[in-house]
């Protein structure tokens, strides 16, 4: 399930940019599969930093997520050559991520992963017992 929706990316940034981003053969109107294509990309970003800590699909989209999906996909429909400011919330989004991944911060969606962030182990049987004789 994508993070967010082309609704979300043109109530963001706007109409007239992701036209710009997106319109590949010259129609002026935003071409929906470049767009869906960058929002899938960055959905399966995100899943990765997520899959560390939660189970996924998750069953409800806190928001911060859908910002964070708007702000990669952006970044992934300038191809090469983003604007500063567009990297710099690009930047901004993976560390958000990693922190979310690292459990310093929590979504609060109620489906963490057992044991996520924890070392698991698992104790053996014992192979020689307190009564065996030894030489």
């Amino acid at each position: 399930m994508p993070y967010c929706t082309q609704q979300n990316m043109i109530d963001r940034f706007g109409n007239n940019e992701l036209v710009e981003l997106t319109d590949r053969s010259q129609l002026g109107e935003i071409d929906t599969a470049v767009l869906d294509a960058a929002i899938a990309d960055a959905t399966a970003d995100i899943d990765m930093y997520l899959a560390m800590r939660y189970t996924l699909p998750l069953s409800t989209v806190p928001d911060v997520l859908t910002n964070l999906c708007c702000n990669i996909a952006r970044y992934h429909l300038h191809d090469i050559g983003a604007p500063e400011h567009v990297k710099d919330k690009y930047d901004a989004t993976i560390k958000l991520l990693r922190r979310i991944a690292n459990g310093e911060i929590d979504l609060d969606v109620g489906e963490t992963s057992a044991g996520a962030g924890d070392v698991a182990y698992e104790t053996g049987s014992k192979v020689f017992g307190e009564s065996q004789d030894w030489p």
